[in-house]
């Protein structure tokens, strides 16, 4: 388990493949992460407080958006369980300790969504189309999205 550096939230694993996040003042339940496959062993925020990475049994670890409760990424590469998760005081990287005898760096700085999409639409050389965007932006704009379509 491990509080936020702003010391608002716990985080917690759990046995059923879940973190949840606490409320440190009242002590409620203000989010449960599902995406592991099993048992979630270890967790660590970001030093913003505003991501938590979790390891598990599963062999992944997941960044989660603390403010959602939504997955960002899930990252694999790990042959055995993940022990221990840290992220650095930068918060871009992320070191990952597995039972299969390595740590990992990870390079964790996730671009802003509209880099993200910038970045997206120089590659294809078009506008996203609608099932696209319903897609990947859903609850957004069904304004075409990129300055060259």
């Amino acid at each position: 388990m491990a509080f936020s550096p702003d010391g608002r939230t716990l985080a917690t694993g759990s046995d059923d493949a879940t973190a949840i996040l606490w409320d440190v003042s009242t002590g409620e339940n203000v989010a449960t992460l599902s995406g592991h496959l099993d048992t979630v062993t270890s967790v660590a925020f970001s030093p913003d407080s505003r991501a938590l990475a979790t390891g598990g049994t599963d062999h992944t670890v997941r960044l989660w958006d603390v403010a959602t409760g939504k997955s960002r990424a899930t990252l694999t590469g790990h042959s055995a369980a993940v022990s221990s998760v840290a992220v650095g005081p930068d918060g871009k990287s992320l070191a990952t300790g597995s039972n299969d005898a390595t740590v990992r760096l990870w390079n964790i700085a996730l671009p802003q969504p509209s880099d993200a999409i910038r970045k997206i639409c120089q590659s294809i050389s078009r506008d996203l189309t609608s099932d696209e965007r319903r897609t990947y932006l859903s609850g957004h704009s069904t304004k075409p999205v990129c300055s060259n379509g």
